[in-house]
């Protein structure tokens, strides 16, 4: 990356990250090019895919692990973090929930992953996986974590090189500094309801407009619409539709500007099960929002219990 954390690359690109507050958490597929032709300089750069696909039918909304499609070809050296398995406390009885500090340093030193190393991470599916771990990541005190904007689709989309070798990381120490701050809970989402600010803050909903607006029926949750007094800010419009690269900045900080988001308050993002609601999160963050939680349950838990209300318009 060069100085000021500027990526070499397209002119759009690169007035693209001029405009972040912090340009420093997404790098490019050139970047990424560039320091894995210097990986045995001991650089301690690790890629790692996190991808998850998620089914959704009458039963609900069924995840399926990317790691056969990642088996099939990846970024060359990227290992793959299995978001349910690994990065999940799955005695909770909502997915996707943040494992405990000793959990999580476990499963990443397990990866090769200490809290130093510079870890980029990336999905098939328009970054919104790798915005979660990107998270998660943060919040334990890896501050070299970054996500590859475009991932695997605008790697592919370059001509750039695949490989179906696994990835060699030996173990690590991962010593973690938890910031509970970056993760909401319904007690806070409920403050938020009762007083209408929560105290100061703003309550954005990362899931489809018509989810939002529970047009969809409520299928995969339950029950349709949105917390009242949230927001829409759909996590699937973050990035062009055409690249799969994250829309301009100021065009972002558009979308958050209409949402109610102010950097004075706190803000927290939700959406079925706290994915898209990181990919929300990381975007805010890369607007410069300081006080940013993703609501971890979110709609799984939420919507779950019907003398909870949910506004339908």
């Amino acid at each position: 990356m060069a100085r000021n954390g500027i990526i070499k690359t397209s002119r759009h690109r690169l007035e693209l990250t001029m405009a972040f507050a912090r340009p420093e958490f997404l790098v490019s597929t050139d970047w990424l090019a560039d320091q894995l032709k210097g990986n045995d300089k001991g650089n301690d750069v690790r890629v790692f895919e996190t991808t998850v696909f998620l089914h959704r039918g009458d039963g609900g909304v069924r995840a399926e692990s990317g790691q056969a499609q990642y088996e099939t070809g990846h970024i060359p050296g990227a290992g793959f973090l299995d978001l349910q398995a690994d990065f999940s406390d799955n005695d909770q009885p909502y997915r996707f929930m943040m494992p405990s500090a000793e959990a999580f340093a476990e499963a990443a030193g397990r990866h090769g992953i200490s809290e130093t190393s510079k870890l980029v991470l990336y999905d098939r599916l328009g970054s919104q996986w790798a915005a979660r771990l990107w998270w998660m990541f943060r919040s334990m005190g890896c501050q070299g974590a970054v996500v590859l904007d475009g991932g695997w689709r605008r790697w592919t989309a370059e001509g750039r090189a695949a490989s179906t070798d696994p990835a060699t990381y030996a173990p690590a120490t991962f010593r973690p500094t938890p910031d509970p701050a970056r993760f909401a809970n319904l007690a806070e989402v409920m403050a938020f309801i009762e007083t209408g600010t929560g105290g100061g803050s703003c309550l954005i909903n990362a899931l489809g407009r018509d989810q939002h607006s529970g047009e969809d029926g409520g299928q995969g949750y339950g029950r349709a619409g949105h917390i009242p007094g949230a927001s829409n800010v759909p996590s699937g419009e973050l990035t062009d539709p055409e690249t799969g690269l994250f829309r301009p900045a100021e065009e972002l900080a558009g979308l958050f500007d209409a949402a109610g988001a102010d950097r004075t308050q706190r803000v927290v993002t939700y959406c079925g099960g706290g994915i898209a609601a990181s990919n929300d999160a990381f975007i805010l963050a890369m607007l410069g929002y300081e006080n940013v939680a993703v609501y971890d349950a979110s709609m799984s838990e939420y919507a779950a219990d019907p003398s909870l209300p949910l506004v339908v318009a």
